[in-house]
């Protein structure tokens, strides 16, 4: 049996299987290639180099393993590896934070927020940092700022530390333990946040593949804007002169219109269209923010 066929047959069983997608992959077949791949300790992007590689009996055993994992506990793949990919690199991920996907990434490594930064910005802070990977990938986008990366979760900043070193940037980059600012006195150029957003209703739906993340990480109460509340009351207080803060809300924008109508922002256009993350400026925070 060849490479190809083993993926067409292992992303036949997943999709048999009804597991569900959405960490890294949407679909049956990227996941089943993913899979493959990294049990055969190929790399992500050599499918078609490989595809028509016999696979010997041994090769097989341990791809229908995997794929056997993944259907068992329906955990994600990134677990099952203990590797995500942003924007083309690669970041440590287990149990300990959400499988990293936020669409800011995007938005870093295309220059959509550059325009709105200025000369001065040097401070960078990435609020609810998780695996650390935005904080690489602002450091990597601009090599002449600092990061500071904090996080409420001591297991998740463990795992940040991990991809910080990975990648060579502990003197750029610090991790901070904090509930949101109270332990970030500022001020800063460009503030940086994927928080837990998901409503009561949507958690309760969420598969089991969600269910497997750190609610933590993800729950934001009934409206989901539970921390997104405290976020923009205080973010004012934490930014300098020209600052703009850069929020994920999901597919939360009719409960954050609903709970900020004041509040102007600018919507960011991503692959998952322009509904999903938005930019606000201090001077917005100060003029229409919550008290």
């Amino acid at each position: 049996m060849t490479l190809i066929e083993m993926i067409e047959r292992m992303s036949a069983r997943l999709d048999q299987a009804g597991v569900s997608f959405g960490h890294g992959t949407t679909n049956a077949f990227d996941e089943a290639a993913w899979l493959a791949l990294w049990a055969l300790q190929l790399p992500l992007d050599g499918l078609a180099a490989h595809a028509s590689r016999e696979l010997s009996r041994a090769d097989q055993a341990r791809i229908n393993a995997l794929v056997d994992e993944r259907i068992t506990t329906r955990r994600p793949a990134a677990y099952l590896t203990q590797e995500a990919w942003l924007q083309g690199v690669a970041f440590y991920v287990d149990e300990r934070v959400i499988v990293p996907r936020s669409f800011i990434a995007e938005l870093l490594a295309d220059g959509t927020i550059d325009p709105w930064l200025s000369d001065r910005t040097r401070r960078v802070l990435d609020l609810c940092t998780g695996n650390g990977s935005l904080a690489v990938l602002a450091a990597i986008a601009y090599p002449d700022v600092t990061v500071e990366a904090a996080d409420l979760s001591a297991d998740a900043l463990e795992v940040a530390r991990i991809n910080v070193e990975r990648h060579g940037l502990t003197e750029r980059v610090r991790l901070v333990h904090s509930d949101l600012f109270d332990a970030l006195p500022g001020p800063y150029d460009l503030i940086l946040c994927n928080p837990p957003y998901v409503n009561a209703r949507s958690m309760a739906a969420l598969p089991p593949e969600y269910q497997a993340e750190p609610a933590l990480a993800l729950a934001g109460g009934d409206d989901g804007m539970d921390l997104v509340r405290r976020l923009l009351r205080d973010a004012a207080a934490r930014m300098s002169e020209d600052a703009v803060l850069v929020l994920e809300i999901g597919n939360e924008r009719e409960h954050f219109e609903a709970a900020f109508p004041q509040l102007e922002v600018v919507w960011l256009a991503t692959s998952a269209g322009d509904e999903q993350v938005l930019l606000v400026t201090r001077d917005a925070l100060l003029a229409g923010g919550p008290r």
